[in-house]
């Protein structure tokens, strides 16, 4: 079995939409940087303890600049065997400047997506002082939006992460009992994802509150009581493929007034959901949950955005969320077949989120879990 997570053909598609973009822009090389955007374009990711990159010319192949130490694990995964290790006494920045230099490219006009995390003000400023003649052309976001898109594999890893999630929910819902903590169910949760087959890593918020702003809570340690509200936002990972699914679980038994919360809640997103088809504005699916729930009187404000685009996650994140589209009263976009997105809601202590991908027929829940508030008595 191959190590490579898709083709070399789905891989030389990747890239030769890029270069395309790079022709646009009038890039002659691009500098690809962020964690998620090299396993997009090479296979291979690595954190920025040392700075690495990608460099890709408009013809033959990419060249991965990296620590001499991260080869053998470079050469497992990437697509291209085309690589120059540097030595922990050497900064990278300098290496992937002589890189560029020695491959003529040291007056040429090199694309930089300047809202790469990996490019910092010192990097950035350090690249610019060891090639003076370059120009540079601001490519800030490209490579993130040439992602939008999923193939059927990247589609098929995000269906494998969301029957991850759909299984952990089930069983953190039989296993959550008064005296039981937020830690204990972080803990099930991170076991569940590997013995699932997903991903190490970052297991999602798991925490307590009322309201709408619980979202992003802490962990704790206490033990919770009957009435509590645990709050679930799962986020595994196939093979880097993320999953994302929110869900409410009563410690005790809920009352009727949250039953009838949790219901208009769900189905005001329903409505939003059966919305979100190919050429819908996003401003306007949007609209349709958050003026329900205000109608509603289920939440008096809603600062927040409704959706986000979900894909390949690092397994070493700077941003725990992809806002390249995002769902919210100004959202100017219209949405494609192919794309794939977390959307949820919150109010009054319960949440909702699914993994949904747009289909040229609508939208296709790929979380399936059911959409209801669950209780331990």
């Amino acid at each position: 079995m191959s190590d490579k997570n898709f083709s070399e053909a789905e891989y030389r598609d990747r890239l030769e939409r890029l270069r395309a973009a790079m022709r646009a822009h009038g890039a002659e090389v691009m500098v690809l940087d962020d964690a998620e955007i090299l396993a997009y374009f090479t296979g291979y990711e690595r954190s920025v303890s040392f700075y690495r990159a990608c460099l890709v010319p408009l013809t033959g192949n990419p060249v991965m600049v990296l620590r001499a130490l991260d080869i053998m694990p470079f050469q497992e995964k990437s697509w291209f065997p085309d690589h120059i290790g540097y030595p922990d006494t050497m900064n990278g920045v300098d290496a992937v400047a002589q890189a560029l230099t020695d491959r003529g490219y040291a007056k040429a006009p090199i694309g930089i997506d300047l809202g790469s995390h990996a490019m910092t003000v010192a990097s950035y400023e350090a690249l610019r002082a060891a090639l003076p003649e370059a120009r540079v052309v601001a490519m800030t976001g490209v490579p993130w939006e040439l992602r939008l898109i999923k193939s059927p594999r990247e589609i098929d890893y995000t269906r494998r992460a969301c029957a991850i999630a759909d299984q952990t929910v089930r069983e953190i819902a039989a296993a959550a009992r008064p005296g039981i903590s937020e830690r204990n169910m972080s803990a099930l949760t991170a076991r569940l994802y590997i013995e699932l087959g997903g991903d190490p890593g970052h297991v999602g918020p798991i925490t307590s509150g009322n309201g709408w702003g619980f979202l992003h809570g802490h962990l704790h340690d206490h033990p919770l009581v009957n009435g509590d509200i645990l709050h679930l936002e799962l986020v595994p990972r196939y093979n880097g493929y993320s999953a994302r699914l929110m869900r409410s679980i009563i410690i005790g038994t809920p009352t009727e007034q949250q039953m009838r919360d949790a219901a208009l809640l769900r189905d005001a997103q329903d409505k939003q959901l059966a919305a979100m088809r190919p050429g819908a504005l996003a401003a306007d699916v949007d609209a349709i949950l958050r003026n329900e729930l205000l109608a509603n009187g289920l939440r008096d404000s809603y600062p927040n955005i409704t959706g986000y685009t979900l894909g390949y996650y690092s397994q070493q994140p700077l941003r725990s969320s992809d806002f390249t589209r995002v769902f919210n009263t100004d959202s100017q976009w219209k949405l494609e077949a192919g794309m794939v997105f977390h959307m949820y809601t919150s109010a009054r202590g319960f949440a909702f989120s699914e993994t949904v991908l747009v289909t040229a027929d609508g939208a296709e829940r790929l979380t399936k879990i059911e959409r209801k508030l669950f209780a331990t008595g």
